[in-house]
């Protein structure tokens, strides 16, 4: 009979704990140089779905560069710093500067 056992998580066994980070990001159009503010879980796979088209706000901007980003360890307060920075209108642009 064989016996069998549920997996074992790699941190559990000594391995990497998950390091789980939310971002705040600014891009900037290279086409018209405005501003974009949005939050994710994964800045590398958001920032393809910009470059590609993926993102109704964007797609019409391109090219597009990330010119600044934040790192949270909770997705409430990534929220929470993206809706200060789209609050405060144009003044987020001294953060680029």
């Amino acid at each position: 009979m064989a016996v069998h056992r549920s997996p074992t998580p790699p941190f559990a066994r000594g391995g990497a704990i998950p390091n789980i980070m939310f971002y705040v990001y600014i891009l900037k159009s290279k086409k018209d140089k405005k501003l974009y503010i949005g939050y994710t879980g994964n800045l590398r796979s958001r920032y393809a779905e910009h470059k590609n088209g993926l993102v109704e706000a964007t797609k019409n901007r391109r090219p597009i560069d990330i010119v600044y980003y934040e790192a949270y360890g909770k997705k409430e307060s990534a929220q929470e710093r993206e809706k200060q920075l789209k609050k405060f209108g144009s003044s987020y642009k001294g953060l680029i500067k």
